[in-house]
């Protein structure tokens, strides 16, 4: 599938209510006098989905795998700071609540981490340098690449020989996965 707008990304869908869930969790009265802790929570919880957001805006592989980073790092910040405050008395009436945030934050630091293994295999240099030779070029390489493991199958004996290896994958893993999730027009 692709993405042409970060606002239908998946990993920035759960940031978002990352964010949000933070935003109720610090209501609670126990955080009335640790506006730090709060106001560092907020943050944190805030930049996982807005440097998700602009690296996707941003229009080159590798900036965006840099600001993929950054979000990742404020996932990792706010499940440090969950933790911590999981061992503290003050917070135990909201235990549950931090558990299932902290899972929700690692699972957001794992889904970044996902796309940018996908990003670093690419050979996509990004959308503001797509234009019809390259993506051309991308496509016949697909194709070679489909049709050579067709071949390899065949000659193996794992499968009969058939046309369908022109098709077009339908998966998005077989069209080049996340590396190509908001780059193809």
């Amino acid at each position: 599938m692709k993405y042409n707008r970060f606002e239908d990304l998946p990993v920035w869908k759960d940031a978002a209510r990352l964010y949000v869930a933070i935003e109720s969790l610090v209501d609670d009265q126990c955080f009335k006098y640790h506006g730090d802790l709060k106001s560092q929570l907020l943050r944190a919880a805030l930049s996982v989905s807005n440097n998700i957001a602009e690296g996707f805006e941003r229009g080159t592989t590798k900036e965006l795998l840099s600001f993929l980073y950054i979000a990742r790092g404020s996932a990792g910040e706010v499940r440090s700071m969950l933790t911590v405050m999981s061992g503290s008395a003050r917070y135990q009436h909201l235990k549950s609540q931090i558990s299932a945030l902290r899972s929700k934050s690692e699972s957001i630091g794992k889904q970044i981490r996902g796309w940018a293994d996908s990003l670093q295999n690419s050979e996509i240099k990004g959308q503001r340098y797509l234009n019809n030779a390259s993506r051309e070029r991308y496509d016949r390489e697909r194709r070679r690449e489909r049709f050579l493991g067709k071949l390899q199958a065949v000659r193996e004996g794992r499968e009969a020989w058939s046309e369908d290896w022109m098709e077009e994958p339908t998966k998005p893993e077989e069209r080049g996965g996340a590396a190509m999730r908001g780059f193809r027009p």
